[in-house]
């Protein structure tokens, strides 16, 4: 239907949805509708209708068009792209109609009636939006604050052991645990600060030079296998992995899916890093065996703020951030992060074409 269409189109939050999702609660919403219509009412309620104030027709916990929002917020929307939904059903209907009345003209009262239950619907799903919007914010803060907690508190009591007089050895051990939290912070304030940049619609700032993602692998995994001495990571090249890329950028994303495997792939397992260079661009893929990822979860993991049972945690300390903005980093660079899972392991797939057309565009400068 045209509400399904529509909602299709409104990027990047359709892109993740499946035509179920898109279509929502469409059929709900103009039900209520048409009772709303085959409803007596007096011009007091006619009134309170029109200003969006009317009460909910039914004794259920919320109104279709009050899930609607929620799932629609939960989804990625924002409220302009909400209310544009409302303007075409609106739209789709009243064109409908008048079709189905031609040769003569609905009646003046319904279709007042019907703007008025549209308008109320409209209410409705803004009203419960916001206030998901405003549930999120405050899931996010409390997250950071939770997050950031420990290395705070590590570096606080670093720097009370460094300044006492009889250190000794233990210098070494607290200046690395200095450093370890300081690090950590410095992510979480980066993925922070990259999340507002999308949610502002500015993109991720990616700077551009020629790069041979070999390289940039072979550097990336070498700390991985640092960090995690006991996993074993198997590395794979075929092909010609030279691309114009931000190689900084790039081995967020690999570290990011590294970590994410790492961690939730079987232990006695390997991981397989493979990289190949195509014609026009490289894919690598990052593999692991152990449980399937059930489908349901595949389809919205890389939304933001998604953290345990709702989703594949991409970190156990993260803002649940991390394959969001790695999946808005291959936007950037013109490319995808696909991801694919059965009972043999999961599968991450990132494709990077190797000089996109937008190189040179404005976005990409940072301004």
């Amino acid at each position: 239907m045209n509400w399904e269409a529509f909602a299709a189109t409104r990027l990047p939050a359709a892109g993740y949805m499946q035509r179920l999702e898109l279509r929502d609660h469409a059929e709900a919403i103009l039900q209520a509708i048409v009772t709303d219509l085959s409803t007596p009412q007096t011009q007091e309620e006619q009134s309170a209708k029109s200003r969006g104030l009317a009460p909910a027709p039914l004794p259920a916990a919320a109104t279709a068009a009050q899930t609607h929002a929620v799932l629609r917020a939960r989804s990625g929307f924002d409220i302009k792209q909400l209310a544009s939904e409302y303007r075409a059903l609106r739209a789709s209907v009243l064109s409908l109609w008048m079709d189905a009345c031609r040769p003569s003209d609905p009646l003046l009262d319904d279709v007042i009636r019907f703007n008025e239950a549209v308008d109320q619907a409209v209410a409705e799903s803004i009203s419960h939006f916001s206030a998901q919007v405003e549930q999120s914010r405050n899931l996010l803060l409390g997250m950071l604050g939770h997050d950031m907690r420990s290395p705070l508190q590590a570096i606080q009591m670093t720097a009370v052991q460094l300044a006492s007089p009889n250190v000794g050895a233990d210098i070494s051990q607290a200046a690395a645990r200095l450093i370890n939290s300081g690090a950590q912070m410095q992510a979480l304030l980066e993925d922070l600060l990259d999340f507002n940049r999308t949610q502002l619609g500015l993109g991720i700032n990616v700077t551009r030079a020629e790069v041979n993602l070999k390289e940039v692998l072979e550097n990336e995994l070498e700390q991985i296998r640092a960090a995690y001495p006991l996993r074993r990571i198997e590395f794979n090249v075929v092909g010609n992995c030279q691309g114009w890329w931000d190689g900084r950028r790039v081995r967020q994303v690999v570290d990011n899916l590294l970590v994410n495997a790492i961690k939730h792939g079987a232990i006695d397992q390997p991981i397989q890093v493979t990289a190949v260079g195509g014609p026009t661009s490289v894919q690598v893929e990052v593999r692991n065996q152990g449980p399937a990822i059930a489908s349901s979860t595949l389809a919205q993991m890389f939304q933001p703020l998604k953290r345990g049972a709702d989703a594949w945690p991409d970190r156990d300390s993260g803002l649940g951030l991390g394959l969001y903005i790695a999946n808005e980093i291959a936007t950037a660079h013109g490319g995808a992060i696909d991801a694919r899972s059965d009972e043999t392991g999961t599968v991450f797939a990132m494709r990077l074409p190797r000089r996109h057309a937008s190189v040179d565009t404005v976005r990409n400068d940072g301004r």
